[in-house]
């Protein structure tokens, strides 16, 4: 498959009178969908100054406006810069900065969030009324390497940072994942998470795109209303994170479930019983895949792939051990199943070939250094693989913990947590250890569900995988876990916080797995 673009994809749907972008009750064809961005994007050309970036920031939620400006900008040799609606003050100020944005077209009920900033001199405007429609123009050339959109990363480690996804980047995962799930014009791709962020744009709307399929966008997402989406729009394909999946899941469940056209929702970071229970429940499959807004790295998943895996890496793709950088080691298992060479086993992922679709940060060259190292491209993600080439999420190298010398990776103890009837959702981090190295610490979410310290105490005790050193000495029940707008736990707060919170903490105070309440 060559790699096409975004203008190629949207110039094969100019004469396209099917239904190409839903939305509540009204629906647009891809005719004039297309004809809607070629006339906005006569107007950017004009509008944009020359002598500087032709940035434009947009602030909004999935609104059709928002898919039109996409187009607009694909065509304009412009590039939309994804703004994050939750960020507030200085912090989206320094976005709009960072981005070298001329303007920022924004949805009216967002234009006072940017009231008073200083934005570097860029203009607000109403987004879908500026600039003044035009004549429709031709297309400016495209090539797979043209940059197209600026998106930020969650930010669950520090500031944001803007990742530069070009043409390709976008159309190229959208072209293969449609040709991958024979997706076509009769299909409905059904997409609610945020546009501002690269799992709504890559593995939804460029899919939809690419296979002729009619885009059913919801303005935000809502796990209550999902199923009545599905049907409302007769939706066959959606796309995912891992956490609004689960909530989906937690919704209460009725008989007809199952009564619904979706065939396949395809996304990422799905818990493994989620996974298992969405599929069984609405009746569809679920290809849950590593992501993540940078690219870089690659995964095979069959129907052989093991329950957790992320699958067996594409050949270019190596686990390296953070310290030595040689490879690791396949994982070896204690007879009670737990990691008994974690410290040697689990290592980064690393892409030996290069940069792959990674194509930098924007003004940042310290991260784009940090990122692309003697030639290859670094994810920042730990796993290790087994005996026959599968492998697990292990963290983030920031989520690393060393515990009495040992280097210990998050993910599989979260995993563990999970399997709890009570337990919703958790998250575990280091926090100090008095003496040297880290201390574990785990926040537990049971949605209101009855769950002692004795009672989690014996849980932990009977799970054979759970090695001595991973058992985590403070436990803390929170109503919710802090999250990025893009359902991304942000575990520097919750490592900030430590035990300095208002919320009921468990301590463990001996060699046995049993906890009393702290304080």
């Amino acid at each position: 498959m060559g790699v096409p673009t975004v203008t190629d994809l949207l110039l094969a749907r100019a004469g396209d009178d099917r239904p190409g972008l839903r939305f509540e009750d009204e629906t647009w064809s891809w005719a004039e969908h297309v004809r809607a961005s070629a006339q906005q994007a006569a107007g950017l050309r004009a509008a944009l100054r020359r002598d500087e970036p032709p940035h434009v920031g947009v602030l909004a939620d999935n609104v059709p406006a928002f898919s039109v400006l996409l187009g607009a900008c694909a065509f304009a040799g412009a590039v939309l810069v994804g703004l994050n609606p939750t960020r507030r003050g200085e912090a989206l100020a320094r976005d709009v900065r960072l981005a070298d944005c001329q303007v920022v077209l924004a949805e009216p009920k967002y234009r006072p969030l940017l009231a008073g900033l200083d934005l570097g001199g860029a203009g607000v405007r109403d987004l879908g009324s500026w600039p003044p429609s035009a004549d429709p123009a031709e297309p400016v050339p495209a090539a797979p390497d043209d940059l197209l959109m600026l998106i930020f990363t969650s930010g669950t480690s520090g500031d944001p940072k803007a990742v530069r996804c070009t043409h390709g980047k976008i159309a190229f995962p959208g072209a293969m994942l449609a040709e991958r799930f024979g997706l076509s014009a009769s299909d409905t791709v059904y997409v609610t998470m945020p546009m501002f962020h690269s799992n709504a744009i890559m593995a939804g709307w460029a899919v939809g795109l690419a296979a002729g399929a009619g885009i059913a966008l919801r303005r935000r997402f809502s796990a209550s209303g999902f199923l009545s989406d599905v049907r409302k729009f007769g939706a066959t394909y959606a796309n995912y994170v891992g956490k609004p999946l689960s909530y989906v899941v937690a919704t209460p469940p009725r008989p007809d479930d199952a009564d619904n056209p979706l065939r396949l929702v395809y996304g990422n970071e799905g818990a493994s019983a989620d996974l298992v229970a969405f599929a069984e429940r609405f009746g569809c499959k679920v290809v849950d895949a590593f992501g993540s807004t940078e690219g870089g790295v690659g995964f095979a998943r069959t129907g052989d792939t093991p329950p957790g895996s992320l699958g067996r890496p594409t050949p270019d793709v190596a686990i390296l051990h953070p310290e030595t950088g040689r490879p690791c080691p396949p994982a070896e298992f204690a007879p009670d199943g737990s990691l008994a060479n974690a410290g040697d086993a689990v290592g980064e992922l690393v892409n030996t070939a290069g940069a792959g679709w990674f194509a930098g940060y924007y003004r940042d060259p310290v991260a784009d250094a940090e990122r692309l190292r003697d030639g290859r491209f670094h994810t920042g993600d730990l796993a290790y693989a087994d005996a026959d080439g599968y492998c697990y999420f292990a963290g983030r190298l920031g989520d690393w913990l060393r515990v009495d010398g040992e280097n210990l990776g998050t993910a599989p103890i979260e995993r563990i947590l999970l399997r709890h009837p009570s337990i919703t959702d958790a998250a575990v981090y280091a926090v100090p250890d008095p003496v040297t190295g880290d201390q574990v610490m785990a926040a537990i979410v049971t949605g209101g569900a009855p769950l002692d310290p004795a009672g989690f105490g014996r849980f932990l005790a009977g799970q054979p995988d759970l090695g001595p050193k991973q058992v985590p000495r403070y436990v803390r029940t929170v109503q919710e876990l802090p999250r990025t707008s893009t359902f991304k736990v942000v575990k520097r707060q919750l490592s900030a916080e430590g035990l300095n919170c208002a919320d009921v903490l468990w301590e463990r105070t001996g060699p046995d797995i049993a906890y009393t309440t702290a304080g």
